[in-house]
């Protein structure tokens, strides 16, 4: 009971499915495989690219800073230089308050005898991040994870002196030695980038130190990563769009697919349609169009099978019809001439039967045996020729004059032998059968390219238009007057075609090419490739 509801509830999801399938355009063109990576990387790639442009863009930021701050510190120095003490007291006040910096001066001793801070009240004053917000702890704390991702060098923290000489400061010392101006980068509580820049003021000895907090490379940095974060949301909503509509584009097909495999396992309906999803080149399509292959094959399969046994049935009744009526009548017979021939005809249907029953055999089990089978290449010329000449140490042609003709090129087929070697030997069993004692049976061998055909003419009474398709059925028989009842199946030329057809080639009958009377049969199988 349950699993009938689940086909059911399996068979009404797949109609509602396949109600759904729409043709796809340009993506049933691309494989599942570069449609789900595809979904996956976008908003990882842009993610993982902006990081990286993020650090490329705050390393620019920093480097035109690092210029400005010393063409800045060197101007300032070149102004302090030629001006008086109170001058350039002046001159600090006034240049930290317009460029918002911290100006010291030291003089050739390295004592600080000037501050702007302290000539002054301070443009500027660092963060205190204990009382900071928590988007502000928050944006230092994706501050910290780009750097660690990126692996950007640590930079020291920013820390005022106990002393205030040029102890505290390395890049004032260098300055001081190398008469050259020195830049230092340090981070300041709140995680902004500080400048130090030292400077050489005049030719005494002073030395000048700017700091500046250079909190707007911050916020630009933080700016760009906003617009990064809304770019990347944007990409996962449309890598979650994209991932339904690859969910549409898989399990709606999957759905109508398992409900049609699960109608036909049923058997409900005798043509159940599988769809075939003509418009799609992705593995979704070839899967589609691989199960409707597949289940038309096994239709076909099932039908043979079906037809196979009761023609089996049909063919063994007969002979065991015979065979019955003759061993019940010959208790009853005195006459030893009349149980003599009751006897003959009870051996002649156990002949039969035997004979039927191998026949059918090997009928049953050639597509089985040749897919098993090792393939060789074989030279048909060669086969041909071998089978003639067994043949008649055997004395299975009766007399008949087989002539072998074969274009100059080698006509080498890849397949089994042995069965191929069956094909050649019904075809001449069937000429040999119905062709005139007198009269010749040609066997041509042709190399087209692409194909190796191999023609078995006779000069019999030939098949009949509306009978060539029927000489190929199983148990279909149309026997020579003068041949005993019985002594032929009916399945040869049926065994033939389904071994032609293994190799994929094809067995089929004709009417002499030269307009003579007689039955051509043509087998025509793939040439092998040198």
């Amino acid at each position: 009971m349950a699993q009938g509801i689940a086909s059911l509830m399996v068979e009404a999801a797949g109609n509602y499915a396949q109600s759904r399938l729409k043709p796809l355009r340009w993506s049933g063109h691309l494989s599942l495989t570069s449609r789900i990576l595809a979904v996956n990387i976008l908003p990882l790639a842009l993610l993982g690219g902006g990081i990286f442009y993020l650090d490329t863009y705050r390393t620019q930021l920093l480097t035109e800073r690092y210029k400005l701050a010393r063409i800045e510190a060197q101007i300032t120095a070149e102004a302090l230089a030629g001006a008086t003490r109170q001058r350039q007291e002046a001159l600090l006040v006034q240049i930290g308050k317009e460029q918002r910096m911290r100006l010291r001066m030291y003089d050739a001793e390295g004592r600080l005898w000037a501050d702007s801070f302290a000539l002054d009240e301070p443009p500027f004053s660092f963060k205190n991040p204990a009382e900071n917000e928590f988007e502000e702890d928050f944006a230092r704390a994706l501050d910290n994870a780009m750097d660690a991702i990126v692996g950007a060098e640590q930079i020291p923290p920013y820390i005022e002196p106990e002393e205030p000489g040029v102890e505290g400061w390395p890049e004032l010392q260098i300055a001081r030695a190398e008469g050259l101006s020195k830049i230092e980068l340090r981070q300041a509580p709140d995680g902004s980038p500080v400048i130090n820049v030292a400077a050489p003021v005049g030719l005494r000895g002073s030395t000048l130190l700017t700091t500046r907090n250079a909190i707007d490379i911050t916020e630009k940095v933080r700016s760009a990563r906003s617009t990064l974060g809304i770019a990347v949301m944007v990409a996962l909503l449309a890598s979650i769009l994209l991932s339904l509509f690859l969910a549409r584009t898989i399990v709606l097909p999957l759905r109508s697919l398992a409900s049609s495999a699960v109608r036909v396992r049923q058997g409900r309906e005798r043509e159940v349609e599988v769809p075939r999803l003509p418009d799609r080149n992705d593995e979704i399509g070839l899967l589609a169009r691989a199960v409707s292959d597949m289940t038309s094959a096994l239709r076909h399969r099932i039908d043979a099978v079906d037809s196979f046994a009761a023609d089996v049935a049909h063919e063994i009744k007969n002979p065991l019809a015979s065979l019955r009526s003759a061993l019940e009548s010959l208790p009853k017979v005195e006459d030893p001439a009349l149980r003599n021939e009751l006897t003959g005809i009870a051996a002649h249907d156990v002949r039969r039967i035997d004979r039927l029953v191998s026949e059918i055999s090997e009928a049953s089990r050639v597509e089985a045996e040749i897919s098993r089978a090792t393939l060789e290449r074989i030279d048909l010329s060669k086969l041909v020729s071998a089978i003639v000449g067994s043949r008649e140490s055997r004395d299975e042609n009766q007399n008949r004059e087989i002539i072998i003709s074969a274009t100059a090129q080698s006509p080498v087929v890849i397949g089994v032998a042995a069965r191929l070697e069956r094909v050649v030997e019904n075809l001449l069993d069937n000429a040999v059968s119905f062709s005139p004692a007198v009269a010749p049976i040609n066997v041509y061998i042709e190399n087209s390219g692409q194909m190796i055909s191999l023609t078995v003419s006779d000069h019999g009474p030939g098949i009949p238009e509306d009978a060539r398709e029927k000489v190929f059925q199983r148990f279909h028989s149309v026997r020579p007057e003068e041949e005993a009842f019985g002594n032929h199946s009916g399945l040869g030329l049926a065994i033939a075609r389904s071994i032609a057809e293994a190799h994929d080639g094809t067995l089929t009958a004709h009417a002499r090419d030269d307009g003579a009377q007689g039955a051509c049969l043509k087998l025509q199988l793939p040439a092998a490739a040198r």
